[in-house]
């Protein structure tokens, strides 16, 4: 993953997770549970989100005329509902409905998982829901 695409994930991330008085998505550690998937199970994905962040970025400069890590957070969830919706400007090399669906999946996963996956670290999401681990 390129630093660009890099910085597009970390924003997207925190778009789907933000901060709201327990950490964002990024700060629970999904980065770091993508980071250690790509390496086993989502492995044959690296090539789908670069591109797919490659073209939320464009998207965002097509509409915007800034980057999707500069605009404000009100401008990125509104840029992927659109998306969601399948509502595109720039040309996609798959369904940009389902990246952001395959996109928003795997961040839960990292947000809510088990902490020993690399994810929700400290159990944070676990503990903002109640959860609590016994036996």
């Amino acid at each position: 993953m390129t630093p660009a695409q890099a910085a597009t994930l970390g924003a997207v991330v925190d778009t789907i997770v933000p901060a709201d008085g327990y950490p964002s998505g990024t700060e629970a550690g999904v980065l770091d549970y993508l980071a250690g998937q790509f390496g086993r199970d989502l492995a044959e994905l690296r090539a789908y989100y670069g591109a797919g962040l490659d073209a939320v970025e464009a998207e965002a400069r097509e509409r915007h005329g800034a980057g999707f890590p500069e605009l404000p957070p009100g401008r990125r969830e509104e840029l992927l509902r659109a998306l969601e919706a399948g509502d595109t400007r720039v040309p996609w090399p798959f369904d940009a409905a389902a990246f952001v669906e395959t996109v928003v999946g795997h961040v839960m996963e990292g947000f809510y998982g088990d902490p020993d996956n690399g994810g929700n670290h400290d159990a944070v999401s676990w503990r903002m829901i109640g959860f609590e681990v016994r036996g």
